[in-house]
C-alpha cells in the first residue's frame, strides 16, 4: 500500500486530534487514492503511522463509519465503503435498465465526459500517471494477443478509470467511476455485444492505444478526438448489431409464415 519514502498515511498534528485523522482519510478517499474495498491497516499500525493514540483513532474511524465512508466487520478489519455504487441508487439503475433510450443518453454523456477527461489528462498527467496508463495498455495488448477475453474487458475499464485519475479532477473521476460500474453490471448494454462484432476487438485496441498515445504526447485536442471517436464507434457498432438482430428476427418470422402458408 505504501513505501517508506512516500507513506500513504502521515503524522497528524496533535492539536487536531480525531478531526485530523478524519480529514486525512476523507481526503485519500476523495482523491481516489483509497478505493471502495481497500482495507485500512490494523488499529495499532495505523495509530503509529498517524502518530495518534488508539482512542483518538477509534473516535475518528467511528465518525467515518457514521458518514458512510468506512465499514468494519467483527474481526475482519476496516474497509473503504462502496460509495461509488451509491451515486446511482439501485431503483434508479433498474429504472434506467428498463428503458432502451437510456443507453443512448448514457453514451452521449460518456462521449462528452470522456472527451473532456482525455483532454485534461493530456494536459495534467504526471510521469506516474503516464507509467500507469502504459502498463495497462501493455496488459491490454497481451490479453488481446492471447485471446483472454475477460482480461481484455477488465483492462478496458481499468484504462478508462486511470485516464479519469490522470485528469486530476475529482468530480470527473468519481462520476465516471459510477458510470463504469453500471457498465460492468450490464445495466446499459453487454460489452460482449460490441466485443463479439467481427473486427471489433482489433478496432477497440487501436482506439485505446490512440487515446493513450495522445495523452502521453501531451496533445489535448488529439486526446479528445480519440476519446470521442472511441464512443462513436461503440454507438455505431451497437446500432448495427441491434439492426442486424432485428432483421434476423423479422426474417425468421417471414420464414415461419411462409411455412405456415405452405
Amino acid at each position: 500500500m505504501t513505501d517508506e519514502n512516500h507513506p500513504l498515511f502521515s503524522r497528524v498534528e496533535h492539536n487536531r486530534t480525531a478531526d485530523g485523522v478524519v480529514h486525512q482519510i476523507e481526503t485519500l478517499i476523495l482523491d481516489g487514492v483509497l478505493r471502495d474495498g481497500d482495507r485500512l491497516p490494523g488499529e495499532r499500525d495505523l495509530a503509529q503511522r498517524l502518530d495518534v493514540s488508539r482512542p483518538i483513532l477509534r473516535e475518528a474511524l467511528k465518525e467515518l463509519e457514521t458518514r458512510g465512508l468506512l465499514a468494519s466487520t467483527h474481526g475482519g478489519g476496516t474497509f473503504v465503503a462502496d460509495i461509488v455504487g451509491q451515486i446511482f441508487s439501485r431503483p434508479l439503475a433498474e429504472l434506467i435498465a428498463r428503458h432502451e433510450r437510456a443507453t443512448q443518453d448514457y453514451l452521449d454523456y460518456r462521449r462528452e465526459m470522456e472527451g473532456l477527461t482525455a483532454e485534461l489528462a493530456a494536459r495534467r498527467a504526471t510521469a506516474t500517471d503516464r507509467a500507469i496508463l502504459t502498463a495497462i495498455v501493455e496488459r491490454m495488448r497481451a490479453a488481446h494477443e492471447s485471446g483472454s477475453f475477460e482480461e481484455e474487458l477488465a483492462t478496458d475499464i481499468e484504462l478508462h478509470n486511470a485516464i479519469g485519475e490522470a485528469a486530476h479532477n475529482i468530480m470527473l473521476m468519481h462520476t465516471l467511476r459510477a458510470c463504469y460500474r453500471l457498465l460492468t453490471q450490464g445495466i446499459f448494454f453487454h460489452r460482449q455485444m460490441v466485443f463479439n462484432t467481427p473486427g471489433a476487438r482489433d478496432r477497440l485496441l487501436c482506439q485505446h492505444v490512440a487515446i493513450h498515445d495522445a495523452i502521453l504526447a501531451g496533445d489535448p485536442a488529439a486526446a479528445r478526438r480519440a476519446a470521442e471517436a472511441h464512443i462513436d464507434y461503440i454507438v455505431e457498432t451497437m446500432r448495427e448489431t441491434q439492426r442486424n438482430g432485428e432483421w434476423a428476427r423479422i426474417a425468421r418470422l417471414r420464414l415461419l409464415q411462409r411455412e405456415t402458408r405452405a
